[in-house]
């Protein structure tokens, strides 16, 4: 059973920094790229970043390039994202998303984590 699992959500200051967590089991996570989207009250989910199978490559939206930092570590099945710097205008559902594109594309979503910036 495939799992996606976030967490480390939760209430900050702007100016604050959060990391969250995705716990993956059920399939094989060295062989599957991994992102981070992000889903504002009344807006459309957005790629926040991505980061290859074996780590060796990142891509981040532009408002989040400097502040944010996408890792993963493939011995814990664990993939990262560390937030600095943050906006109220970061508040959303942060969203774990597993991608592997053979003759099949799979694709996996955890259930979210709450994101709060806020005094």
């Amino acid at each position: 059973q495939v799992q996606l699992v976030e967490s480390g959500g939760g209430l900050v200051q702007p100016g604050g920094s959060l990391r969250l967590s995705c716990a993956a089991s059920g399939f094989t996570f060295s062989r599957y790229a991994m992102s981070w989207y992000r889903q504002a009250p009344g807006k459309e989910r957005e790629l926040v970043a991505t980061i290859t199978s074996a780590g060796g490559s990142t891509n981040y939206a532009d408002s989040m390039k400097g502040r944010f930092l996408i890792s993963r570590d493939n011995a814990k099945n664990t993939v990262y994202l560390q937030m600095n710097s943050l906006k109220p205008e970061d508040t959303a559902v942060y969203y774990c998303n597993a991608k592997r594109a053979t003759v099949i594309i799979y694709d996996y979503w955890g259930q979210g984590t709450q994101v709060t910036v806020s005094s």
